[in-house]
């Protein structure tokens, strides 16, 4: 077989199978499109929720609260905390 003959059948090859995938992608396209308009109008509305109501945290544990006091008064101890920073945050330890 010559070369030119073999080089025309690979073009016409080339060229048909070009076309399928054209016309395949085409088609599933459209299924594609006719599948997401069906499912667009079979989905119920979604009704409107009232608002969740806002959360809290948690109340620490009493035991929380005597580890962060025992921290606070180790800290007023080596001079990092003042007195008044120490009352104001042991105010807020036992505020909550």
């Amino acid at each position: 077989m010559s070369f030119l003959r073999r080089a025309s059948r690979v073009a016409v090859a080339s060229s048909i199978h070009g076309n399928v995938q054209r016309r395949q992608r085409t088609r599933w396209a459209a299924e594609d499109q006719a599948k997401a308009a069906q499912a667009a109008q079979a989905a119920p509305p979604i009704p409107d929720l009232p608002p969740l109501p806002p959360q809290t945290a948690p109340a620490p544990s009493m035991d929380a609260k005597i580890e962060q006091l025992t921290k606070l008064g180790e800290l007023k101890a080596a001079g990092v905390l003042t007195d008044a920073e120490f009352d104001s945050q042991k105010a807020r330890i036992l505020g909550n």
